[in-house]
């Protein structure tokens, strides 16, 4: 069995603390990057994936995504986010935290990353109401990496003497 993990070495707690803070940086520029796409409403989300070309008065013009670039946005993602939240899931697997929301934690990013980019491509596919469920999964999914690093970088006790 494997030791909770403030009974880690220091070097191993430091190095989980390092990988949890680079991998948060490039984690919260995606969301920064949704945000500039205006994905984060509703009609954004519709017209980044589907596009605008019947509105005469946009200020930027979109067009709808081909096949090949839906099932690469989707593909990448759902395997890149697999891996993220299998290693933040693991290590949360080794806080002393309460069970039922250790695994709430742990189960839940996997299920909003299938809610999300499957979404997404039933979005571009034309189930436009699916938006609303990719808005929702996508905010529980950032609640829950959020909650999962601040307990393990909470647990790593590094600066307790």
């Amino acid at each position: 069995m494997i030791p909770t993990i403030d009974k880690w070495s220091y070097p191993l707690r430091t190095l989980t603390a390092c990988f949890l803070i680079v991998l948060s940086i490039g984690f919260y520029t995606g969301i920064r990057f949704v945000g500039e796409t205006n994905s984060t409403n509703p009609d954004g989300l519709i017209e980044h994936y589907n596009g605008n070309e019947e509105d005469e008065d946009t200020m930027v013009m979109k067009f709808k995504k081909s096949a090949q670039e839906m099932l690469t946005i989707v593909h990448t993602h759902i395997l890149s986010m697999s891996m993220l939240f299998f290693i933040t899931g693991f290590l949360l697997a080794q806080t002393p935290i309460n069970q039922r929301l250790k695994l709430f934690l742990i189960i839940e990013p996997f299920i909003s990353i299938v809610l999300t980019f499957g979404g997404l491509y039933l979005i571009w596919y034309g189930v436009e109401w699916f938006r609303y469920v990719v808005i929702i999964s996508g905010i529980v999914m950032t609640l829950a990496y959020s909650a999962a690093v601040v307990i393990v970088l909470k647990h790593l006790r590094l600066f307790s003497s």
